[in-house]
């Protein structure tokens, strides 16, 4: 046998996998056998970490390319065993984030249409927020805020107050008696200062 023979390279063995570097996928290898247990297995990974609306995860599926029918069909059985509620999300996203984030009903709406809760449900959680509760919210969010405002001129208290009640989406109405209500009952205690930089009388 001549050395050329003999140095001659025999068949290459396929790698076994994880082995080694990995080659250049096939896309038709690629292919899940079984797309419903990979909608599956995407749903659970994502509802493991919070609650999400049928939307949301409907938009997730299809960027992982399930197919339309199969995506359909899974996310019909997750929200007939309950793992998949937009009422229960809608009622549980108002209550943390009004009481959490003091947000006002029109906020909240916007939030819930960000996430695709259907307007119904969404309605139908707001309403466990009545007009008395959400005023109640931003009477707080005023107090707790004029702890920190002993130092500010009347007028530049205000203006904070009535921007950080408009950011957490309060009617200019009610922002502005609430806050002129507080501020009258604040007084009582530990005057703010009027514009000359003296005590309120």
């Amino acid at each position: 046998m001549s050395t050329s023979e003999s140095t001659r390279p025999g068949p290459r063995r396929r790698r076994r996998f994880g082995s080694g570097p990995s080659t250049p996928s096939d896309p038709q290898l690629d292919q899940p056998t079984d797309p419903y247990g990979a909608a599956r297995t995407i749903l659970l990974d994502k509802l493991a970490a919070r609650p999400r609306t049928r939307s949301e995860l409907a938009d997730l599926l299809a960027e992982r390319e399930v197919p339309d029918e199969v995506a359909a069909e899974v996310l019909d059985r997750f929200t007939e065993v309950g793992l998949i509620d937009d009422a229960a999300f809608a009622t549980a996203w108002v209550e943390s984030r009004h009481r959490g984030r003091g947000l006002s009903k029109r906020v909240l709406a916007q939030e819930l249409r960000r996430h695709g809760v259907d307007d119904e449900l969404a309605r139908d959680a707001l309403d466990e927020l009545d007009p008395d509760q959400e005023e109640a919210t931003a009477r707080a969010l005023v107090r707790k805020k004029l702890r920190s405002m002993r130092s500010l001129e009347r007028q530049v208290a205000m203006r904070r107050l009535l921007g950080m009640l408009a950011r957490k989406g309060y009617p200019g109405a009610l922002a502005m008696t609430v806050i002129k209500q507080e501020m009258a009952a604040s007084d009582e205690e530990l005057p703010l200062l009027n514009d000359s930089g003296l005590e309120a009388d």
